[in-house]
């Protein structure tokens, strides 16, 4: 299962999507609208390497997907759980929501096209070699994965010798 972090209009949610929904996507939409080369199932599935390519290229996948079409197909927003708004083209040029709420008086369109993020896992990565180490990172892990040796600002206990 795939996590997508989808953010629209200033709003964030989640969406958890397996691999077949995609390529379920990818067939529906492949002929209405332009879209990038779709990434191959591999295998084995499990092993960390492959389950980060995969996650890589359904990530290109879905950013091409969203980056080539000035128009998304019902079926994209559909997908990342996104509504659709329409333009009343006699009235004003305020939009109108496809199941207006009788709370809001207007309700405003995505200011830009949805933008999609994959959580990454940093243990399946291997790790990055920067010039300089992260300190605040090394603080954090070091603070919850090394236990003290002992409590602070105590003198460690004496073990007496056995004789």
């Amino acid at each position: 299962v795939f996590w997508l972090e989808v953010l629209c209009n200033g709003r964030r949610h989640t969406v958890a999507k397996r691999y077949s929904e995609f390529q379920a996507l990818h067939k529906r939409i492949k002929k209405t609208c332009k879209v990038p080369d779709f990434p191959p199932r591999r295998v084995p599935h499990w092993m960390p390497k492959v389950l980060e390519q995969r996650r890589q290229g359904l990530e290109l996948y879905i950013q091409g997907v969203l980056y080539h079409n000035e128009e998304l197909p019902q079926e994209v927003l559909d997908f990342l759980k996104v509504r659709r708004y329409q333009q009343d083209r006699n009235a004003s040029s305020a939009p109108v929501p496809t199941s207006p709420s009788p709370r809001s008086s207007t309700v405003r369109p995505p200011s830009q096209r949805p933008v999609v993020g994959f959580c990454t896992d940093p243990y399946m990565q291997p790790p990055v070699i920067a010039l300089l180490p992260d300190a605040v990172l090394g603080g954090v892990l070091q603070g919850l994965y090394l236990a003290p040796r002992h409590p602070p600002n105590r003198a460690a206990p004496q073990v007496p010798a056995q004789r």
